[in-house]
């Protein structure tokens, strides 16, 4: 019993890739069949939105705490999700439709060393260029940014699917540039969400009300922003194919369950325990992608691919080694005031 509570963390996460990587395909296939990536974040997010609500109003009758937004909490909580899910998908989905599946996975990976770079521009993240760690910091940040680069700007020979490219085009990526700059503003915006989310916790300390009113704003700025690109274009908001369908519901799903399980294994063993497993699903998505979708596999994208996934490892490692320190001096603070009392 004891050995497979400690198992669920991982198993969990496992579930949790397969999960991300089940809704990227799963996008891209909707997207390649001319979905509009706006259209798809508007139904995304009212699908989460369905599934949430109830989940969190249960909670909240469960266990009553009566906590209050006010005027300062609601203007975090919309800058919130503005950036941290109106920009981050909308940029996400945009990339994906531009780029390919694995491409858009292995750029994600990217978050990590973004947040690092964002903590340390504005002091929230000490770097010490003396120890080890923080070599590995930033040696990390740099071997990921110019993994990125190297996924951007260098194609290579084609190492699967080139005979099925060359009779079906629409598989390969409309704009690789484009679609990698909209993939790196998504890893901003998230790693702003991360960093930001510091002070949302802090005024609200009930994550699940604060997620809920954090979508609901998202679904309403979504709504706003893809009215106002594709107003022309009513067929764009037409739901034709079952895979249409099906896609938006199964992100919305996703969306839902992602928070719960990912928020119950960063309580269980922390957020760098969470991060290590991201790269799986970029294994999972370019299995996918090219046996199914017949995406193209570039050598660039292959070897900036494996630099992003080594340079977040080397990220990682130092923040790891950061925790122990952190949890060594809290463990010796609780032993000198257990002493004093």
């Amino acid at each position: 019993m004891d050995s497979s509570y400690k198992a669920g963390p991982g198993l969990c996460m496992v579930l949790l890739q397969f999960l991300y990587a089940g809704q990227a395909v799963f996008t891209k296939a909707a997207l390649m069949r001319g979905m509009s990536p706006r259209v798809f974040m508007v139904y995304r997010q009212t699908v989460a939105i369905i599934l949430l609500a109830p989940l969190v109003s249960f909670s909240r009758w469960k266990n009553p705490n009566n906590i209050s937004l006010g005027l300062k909490g609601f203007c975090f909580i919309f800058l919130n999700a503005l950036i941290g899910l109106t920009a981050n998908h909308n940029a996400y989905y945009q990339g994906l439709k531009l780029s390919s599946s694995s491409i858009t996975t292995a750029m994600v990976n990217l978050m990590p060393a973004i947040t690092f770079l964002m903590a340390s521009l504005i002091g929230l993240e000490k770097v010490n260029s003396g120890s080890l760690r923080g070599i590995a910091k930033i040696v990390g940040t740099v071997i990921c940014i110019g993994g990125a680069i190297v996924i951007a700007l260098v194609k290579g020979p084609t190492l699967l699917n080139s005979l099925h490219s060359s009779s079906s085009s629409t598989n390969a990526p409309q704009n690789l540039q484009l679609g990698c700059l909209f993939l790196f503003i998504c890893c901003c915006c998230w790693s702003f969400w991360i960093i930001f989310q510091v002070k949302v916790s802090a005024i609200c300390p009930d994550h699940s009300y604060s997620t809920l009113w954090m979508c609901f704003l998202a679904t309403i700025q979504s709504t706003i922003f893809a009215l106002s690109i594709d107003r022309t274009k009513s067929e764009a908001w037409l739901l034709n194919t079952p895979i249409e369908i099906g896609s938006c519901i199964f992100a919305g799903v996703v969306g839902a369950l992602s928070f719960t399980l990912q928020t119950w294994c960063v309580s269980q063993r922390g957020p760098v325990f969470s991060a290590i497993f991201s790269p799986l699903c970029t294994v999972i998505t370019t299995i996918i992608a090219t046996s199914f979708l017949h995406e193209e596999l570039y050598i660039g994208s292959l070897i900036g691919g494996f630099a992003v996934i080594i340079g977040l490892y080397v990220v990682l490692w130092g923040k790891a080694k950061d925790l122990e320190d952190a949890n060594k001096l809290l463990e010796l603070n609780q032993d000198v005031e257990l002493q004093r009392a």
